[in-house]
């Protein structure tokens, strides 16, 4: 097998992160391509959230966001969050999620961040032996609250 490439997300790399959200079950058919242009577009903005995608001879394979921050209560430094992976089921195994986490990590090295985490849904226990594979640590509880747009009620 070749090597896994990563690299920012581009516009023409929509339609495959969007498939990719679907066979790992992260979302559903909520966004349409054009809609998640604008999002990618929009994410641009922000200084440090980027999406990633993982590519095998040109095909996208793999995908991961994240979010470097600072953090005032840690005297300014920063860490980083990882948030949306999906790895197209047939690569699974091969070593798309790990090479996707080590560029995570390098990233955020790179940054000077004292942390890396993420968050994964409990039923998900592959993922979590896959995780701590890779030497995250079960740390704390995850919280969520989950919100209704402004003008919804």
């Amino acid at each position: 097998m070749s090597d896994v490439v990563l690299r920012v997300a581009a516009v023409g790399d929509v339609a495959a992160i969007l498939d990719l959200y679907l066979s790992a079950g992260i979302a559903d058919a909520g966004f349409t391509v054009d809609e998640g242009r604008e999002k990618l577009a929009e994410f641009r903005r922000y200084p440090s959230l980027r999406v990633f995608v993982a590519e095998i001879e040109g095909v996208v394979v793999g995908t991961y966001e994240l979010l470097i921050m600072d953090n005032l209560a840690k005297r300014g430094a920063r860490s980083g969050v990882v948030e949306d992976v999906a790895v197209a089921p047939a690569m699974q195994g091969r070593g798309v999620g790990r090479a996707m986490m080590l560029h995570a990590f390098e990233q955020c090295r790179r940054a000077g961040c004292y942390k890396l985490v993420l968050s994964s849904n409990a039923k998900r226990e592959e993922a979590h032996r896959f995780y701590e594979s890779l030497g995250f640590e079960r740390h704390g509880y995850s919280f969520r609250v989950v919100l209704e747009p402004k003008g919804t009620e």
